[in-house]
């Protein structure tokens, strides 16, 4: 069964036992990410994950770990990104399975009319498919302002309108933000709090940090002796680490989507057409060192850092240099 994005909340927040194939595709990849997490907070499950291509290479494993009770209990939920059409075989063998204990959600960009993955969802009963298109602006303020309320956060629509550009309309990016802010203001869905511009002007997104975003370019280069010396110049400088981290957090956001596009077979060249000319050559070096399953690892990696940095007295550049060594070491093996 296919779905519009808009309609598709009842089922990810109270899913069908007996849907096993969640598949979120469409070009606004951060909403189907969205949709993603917020089936996983609805299962109470714990997220395992794998990609398009590493399935293909073993298409069994999907039916395995579907199958199988996990050995210290809970629910799992089996991630699948990217997913393409590299991954029909490994699904099609798990929706044949006579049961399944764990369900799976596959996230993929643009699917093509052919396309053999959305015909398998489309058609099959244990299955559902959401499409997600580019949100307009009104959409994007509708969905921060329930972004906002999941975080116990009062937000101003004209705000909301504000976060939305800084976030260039990535809703990942403005979910970790938000997060951010209501970890500032003590906000939870029973606390809430209001949030204001003077918060968002000293914690939120400032597009124009470009300096701030060279230590995790380098670490993602797997730079090791130039991030030697861009750690020292940190030190020495006194500089926030805070800011270094959100840049660090908009260079992995914008990466996962590209290395997505090219495991869906797109050429590099066409996939680079899509990056702002001033980061074209630094995404260049950076995108062949990271597989997608990398990318999310190094993600949740610099996302704890960045809350334990938010709830330190004074953020330490020793916890950020030692996140941003081991990135570096990542990107050369």
């Amino acid at each position: 069964m296919k779905l519009a994005s808009d309609r598709a909340g009842p089922l990810l927040d109270r899913p069908d036992p007996a849907i096993r194939l969640f598949l979120l595709s469409g070009a606004d990849n951060s909403t189907s990410r969205l949709h993603a997490q917020r089936l996983l907070a609805a299962l109470g499950a714990e997220k395992l994950t794998t990609s398009g291509a590493q399935l293909k290479g073993d298409p069994g494993w999907l039916a395995d770990e579907a199958a199988s009770l996990p050995m210290f209990g809970g629910k799992r939920l089996l991630w699948i990104e990217p997913a393409a059409e590299d991954s029909v075989a490994a699904i099609t063998a798990m929706l044949e399975l006579p049961a399944v204990e764990a369900p799976v959600v596959a996230i993929a960009g643009v699917l093509r009319k052919d396309s053999g993955l959305a015909r398998l969802a489309d058609g099959h009963k244990l299955a559902i498919h959401v499409a997600s298109e580019p949100q307009t602006a009104r959409q994007q303020v509708g969905a921060i302002l329930e972004l906002g309320r999941a975080e116990g956060l009062r937000i101003a629509p004209e705000l909301a309108e504000r976060i939305a550009e800084e976030a260039a309309g990535d809703l990942i990016l403005v979910r970790l933000e938000l997060q951010k802010f209501a970890l500032y203001l003590d906000a939870a869905p029973d606390r809430p709090q209001d949030l204001d511009d003077d918060t968002v002007a000293a914690l939120g997104i400032d597009q124009s940090e470009t300096d701030f975003a060279r230590p995790g370019d380098v670490a993602l280069m797997g730079d090791v002796r130039g991030l030697g010396g861009e750690l020292a110049l940190l030190d020495s400088s006194g500089i926030d680490p805070i800011p270094v981290v959100r840049a660090l957090q908009r260079r992995l956001l914008m990466l996962a989507p590209l290395r997505a596009r090219l495991d869906g077979g797109q050429r590099g060249d066409a996939v680079l057409k899509s990056v702002w000319a001033r980061d074209k050559d630094v995404v260049r070096r950076i995108l062949p060192r990271w597989t997608s399953p990398l990318l999310s690892e190094a993600f949740v990696r610099v996302q704890r850092l960045e809350r334990e940095l938010l709830l330190r007295p004074v953020p330490s550049s020793a916890a950020l240099g030692e996140t941003l060594i081991q990135l570096a070491r990542m990107a050369r093996r």
